[in-house]
């Protein structure tokens, strides 16, 4: 029998804690991405217990490909990110499956706002419903260093 599913529905998406695989989080995160490079595993381990957590599970070896988070009180807001795609399997559309996925466990919680920041996926998020700010002016950001 041919398998007819496409390669992003071959994963499975699960917020369930206990099937991260926070060594390999911390790795790809640390090593492999702008936003979060160098960052320690205490640092890391410290947000994933703080966070609402997504892995997408390859379903037939039920390892880790991609990662999400989401910061929020699961009521009225949500700050998505640590988004991060295993680079074996971009392209193939789990990234916006990824997204997706996180959008729609939050929106039945009544959170209405969820933002994010990014340099170089706009076009992932925009696909999932993503828009630049309406009014950028009203938002401000303190960086403690």
């Amino acid at each position: 029998m041919t398998d007819t599913r496409t390669p992003a529905q071959r994963y499975e998406i699960s917020p369930d804690p206990a099937r991260l695989d926070a060594a390999r989080i911390h790795h790809w995160l640390s090593t492999d991405s702008y936003w979060a490079s160098g960052r320690t595993r205490e640092h890391q381990d410290r947000a994933i217990a703080g966070s609402l957590n997504f892995g997408a599970y390859d379903l037939a070896t039920g390892e880790q490909a991609a990662y999400a988070r989401a910061v929020t009180d699961h009521a009225t807001f949500a700050w998505l990110c640590d988004v991060y795609v295993d680079r074996a399997a971009r392209g193939q559309g789990l990234g916006t499956r990824l997204v997706t996925a996180v959008r729609d466990h939050l929106a039945p919680l009544g959170v209405r706002r969820l933002v994010l920041a990014t340099k170089d996926a706009h076009g992932v998020y925009a696909g999932t419903g993503f828009a630049p700010l309406a009014e950028p002016d009203m938002w401000m950001a303190l960086h403690i260093d």
